[in-house]
């Protein structure tokens, strides 16, 4: 089982990517999770922003952020 956890700085507000997935012995994918959170810098409350068990979701969602930065987190809310 494994969780790996990006963090993009911002200015009022830090944007958390959290990715957790689970293996097998014989090395096939038992379950997977990606999840986007915006995490307010005063308090360090967390909201969830997205949800996807599609595997590899949480390696797009970070590249869209890089590349676009707050367009693409205005895209994943809905805005």
């Amino acid at each position: 089982m494994t969780t790996t956890t990006t963090k993009f700085q911002g200015l009022t507000f830090n944007i958390l990517v959290e990715e957790f997935h689970d293996k097998s012995a014989d090395g096939r994918l038992i379950g997977y999770l990606a999840s986007i959170y915006t995490q307010d810098k005063v308090s360090a409350e967390r909201r969830l922003i997205r949800r996807s068990r599609l595997p590899g979701a949480a390696t797009e969602m970070k590249l869209a952020i890089q590349r676009d930065g707050i367009q693409a987190f205005r895209r994943l809310r809905g805005i």
